[in-house]
């Protein structure tokens, strides 16, 4: 079972998440809005090496514009951006 992060954890995390771009703050406030219960130290570990991009390359991520290379094209960082990714589904 994967250790879940803790209130001070999160706490830090959504602080650290905090973007210049307003399109970048709205996936990441749906992400912690759905997510925030449930949250890994794995998956925190993916969101603060997405968090480490410039806000065009993250922008450009998370629009499917292009898949993470390099230092980031690790299997936490693929999990949390299919998750940032995911529409939210819209009620009948």
């Amino acid at each position: 079972m994967e250790t879940m992060l803790d209130e001070r954890s999160l706490s830090k995390l959504k602080w650290r998440c905090r973007r210049g771009l307003l399109e970048n703050d709205l996936f990441i406030e749906r992400f912690f809005r759905r997510h925030e219960e449930t949250i890994t130290m794995r998956q925190a570990d993916g969101l603060q090496a997405l968090m480490d991009l410039p806000d065009n390359d993250l922008l450009d991520l998370l629009l499917a514009r292009c898949e993470p290379q390099g230092d980031i094209d690790l299997p936490e960082v693929h999990e949390v951006l299919a998750q940032l990714r995911t529409a939210p589904k819209i009620p009948n």
